[in-house]
């Protein structure tokens, strides 16, 4: 029954077009759409879920939270398209590129799901526990890391069909310093905080998440940099076999750390294939882009982010001391860590930052 109602997910993602809301630039309606869905799964899964048994319904929960968006997206669709049969279709002209895009999808889902399934057949379900709770954690973060790129692609593609290479550069220059300003942070939060994260959000039976969530969290780093490069600069620059190329050496090189690694380390062994292979993913990406981006990460104030970073860890470090529940540490760690991050990033006048605040400002006294 799981089974059946998980499976659920490939027809509505298949009628969802995601694409179409992206490329339309129609963001509001998209966050909206999001945020409204998945506080109702939060709320049943509080009102609906209370034991083991329950996971049938946890996983209908889960579907909803994440597909239900796809039926709001075919009902709305009439306000864009037709959908009626048009007739002339030149499928010909588009099966380079979608073979392309399908291979690099192909390639995503194998190495990303790679470590779970052979931690699977190499070791025991306790250690795919282990390491999926790590997972869990580390794509929640990965979402945010990576929002700004869904955002910027419709943009930086317009720049690039229409010679505007000045300012398409300018903006994912923008975007890359946007990633190390909000990943860096997160990752080293993460990884001090470990413990008490897993703890809170799994359970104390899940000791053996934490080396492989601090194993795991550089990833952020690097999965953001490469939704730069691969999605936002190499695609709409027509150089997406370079995406391609850069995730099948990836997934080679997750393939034979994970068949060294797991059955000496478990879920850590894991958690060191795909830091290593998303490091690969990176370092191919940037070989080919060095010459665009080098100035771009030369611009980057490393110094400020790693001083802020260290004023974060040094003004929270002593919450994990306290005598009181996990989701306590977890609040007051995360406001003096980040609070601390960026109070400092906006007296050291980061342009981000103060861009940020003043159209927060200009965004209030309009309102």
């Amino acid at each position: 029954m799981l089974y059946v109602i998980v499976s659920f997910t490939i027809l509505l993602n298949s009628i969802g077009m995601e694409w179409l809301y992206k490329a339309l630039e129609q963001y509001t309606y998209i966050a909206i759409r999001s945020i409204i869905f998945k506080f109702i799964a939060l709320i049943a899964m509080f009102i609906l879920v209370h034991k083991q048994e329950d996971y049938v319904i946890y996983g209908g929960i889960s579907i909803f939270a994440s597909s239900a968006s796809n039926i709001c997206n075919l009902i709305n669709v009439h306000r864009y398209i037709d959908l009626k049969p048009v007739g002339n279709y030149q499928i010909s002209r588009h099966a380079k590129a979608v073979a392309v895009f399908f291979a690099m999808a192909c390639a995503t889902t194998i190495y990303t799901n790679l470590d779970t399934v052979m931690l699977g057949f190499m070791t025991s379900d306790k250690e795919v526990g282990y390491y999926n709770a790590a997972v869990r954690i580390k794509s929640l973060l990965v979402s945010i890391v990576t929002s700004l790129g869904a955002v910027l692609l419709p943009r930086v593609s317009y720049y690039v069909q229409n010679k505007q290479l000045d300012r398409f550069y300018e903006i994912s220059k923008k975007a890359l310093n946007f990633v190390f300003l909000i990943a860096s942070p997160l990752m080293v939060y993460f990884i001090i905080f470990a413990e008490e994260g897993i703890f809170f959000l799994s359970g104390d039976n899940y000791f053996g998440s934490i080396l492989p969530m601090k194993i795991i969290m550089p990833t952020l780093l690097f999965i953001g940099i490469t939704n730069i490069l691969g999605l936002q600069m190499l695609v709409p620059l027509g150089r997406e076999h370079i995406v391609l190329s850069s995730e099948i050496v990836g997934a080679i090189t997750d393939l034979i750390l994970n068949g060294i690694l797991i059955p000496l380390y478990g879920a850590s062994g894991a958690a060191v294939g795909t830091l290593v292979a998303e490091l690969v993913v990176f370092v191919v990406q940037y070989f080919y882009l060095r010459n665009e981006v080098s100035h771009s990460f030369g611009s980057i104030h490393y110094v400020r982010i790693i001083i802020a970073t260290g004023l974060g860890v040094m003004g929270s470090f002593w919450v994990k001391n306290l005598n009181v529940t996990y989701f306590m540490i977890m609040i007051l760690s995360a406001l003096l860590f980040f609070g601390i991050y960026f109070i400092f990033m906006l007296l050291m006048k980061e342009e981000l930052v103060c861009e940020l605040i003043s159209r927060l400002m200009h965004h209030r006294l309009s309102s």
